[in-house]
């Protein structure tokens, strides 16, 4: 999850945010670590813990990027840190963008107990849950291949010229 700040240091073409990454549980994968390490060679912080003090996340930040669970997590087996996270994330009043499934959504229902994102960015199609979304909602990824999206009869939408997101 990625909470930009105040400007005190520019990042790439956004000098506007200064980013601050919230992981509370460092991955042992390779491709992982090596974020961890780029990101902390940029002066990135991180945060071990999310503040439960909502109007702290209110006042201190202006956005939440939402990327705290997968769409393969069993929601009946959310354990903490992030059954927690999931609570506070449900009450701030900043925006929340979500990365493929909202956090505390089923990839296959319509929220019923999950954040509410006002964005949601979906990785390579589409998920059913997405179906009940009525905020603003992009398909990032034009890499699936055409026999992919036959064979789960996929109605994916044209990219314009060499764009990678496109709103739906």
């Amino acid at each position: 999850m990625n909470l930009p700040g105040n400007l005190s240091r520019p990042y790439g073409p956004y000098p506007e945010y200064e980013p601050t990454i919230f992981y509370p549980k460092r991955s042992p994968q390779s491709l992982h670590q090596d974020f961890t390490v780029q990101c902390e060679k940029m002066d990135i912080p991180f945060l071990s813990y999310l503040p439960t003090e909502v109007q702290l996340l209110n006042d201190a930040y202006n956005l939440v990027i939402d990327a705290i669970l997968g769409p393969e997590t069993d929601l009946k087996e959310v354990k903490e840190p992030y059954a927690g996270m999931l609570v506070t994330l449900k009450q701030v009043k900043i925006p929340i963008v979500s990365v493929d499934v909202p956090s505390g959504w089923d990839v296959d229902e319509p929220a019923k107990d999950g954040i509410n994102p006002e964005v949601l960015i979906s990785l390579t199609a589409p998920k059913k849950c997405a179906t009940g979304f009525s905020g603003k909602h992009f398909l990032a990824g034009r890499f699936l291949p055409y026999d992919i999206q036959k064979k789960y009869e996929l109605n994916l939408p044209e990219f314009p010229g060499t764009e990678c997101v496109i709103e739906l």
